[in-house]
């Protein structure tokens, strides 16, 4: 199958071959010429090794810090599990699981930011992805959750916080 890459500056015009028989993709030149290869092992492994703040950065449209809240989130069916917060954002946040969810999953999230602690946030949203085991010893199993209905007030606040705990880890 040949795939042509039509949009990305610098790589305009080149294309790409996978050969699924070798599990290898292929990159030409304009004029066709082989500029070089890849397998499919080499390169599942090199997105398995990239963290996930570099793997999901070009899904995310709000920026993210590292914060542990404690968070409540509750089913459709109603089962309701308590657990810790690895990283929040605008858009969405990350539930540490043992058992995450099925990507797709719809939820009620339920949480409050540190400088409000009895304000409960509530919001609609759903499993974006999942991690189902410990990665390289430093990121936990969870599940990134994306906002499907979170009031605009909120989502700025979010957006607030955020920007105010990465300019402190920067200045630290």
């Amino acid at each position: 199958m040949k795939l042509p890459v039509v949009s990305t500056a610098g790589h305009c015009g080149k294309s790409l071959i996978i050969d699924t028989r070798q599990e290898t993709i292929h990159v030409h030149d304009t004029s066709g010429q082989l500029l070089g290869n890849v397998s499919w092992g080499a390169l599942i492994e090199r997105v398995l090794a990239t963290d996930e703040d570099a793997r999901f950065a070009h899904c995310r449209t709000q920026p993210r810090a590292p914060l542990a809240l404690k968070v409540r989130y509750t089913t459709p069916e109603g089962k309701q599990f308590d657990s810790l917060t690895g990283g929040i954002g605008g858009g969405g946040l990350f539930i540490e699981s043992g058992a995450p969810l099925s990507p797709g999953t719809e939820l009620m999230v339920e949480f409050a930011l540190p400088d409000r602690p009895t304000d409960k946030i509530r919001a609609k949203a759903k499993v974006a992805w999942a991690r189902h085991k410990p990665e390289r010893y430093l990121l936990f199993p969870g599940m990134g959750i994306q906002f499907v209905d979170l009031e605009e007030k909120i989502q700025e606040d979010l957006v607030r916080l955020v920007g105010a705990l990465n300019r402190s880890r920067t200045q630290s």
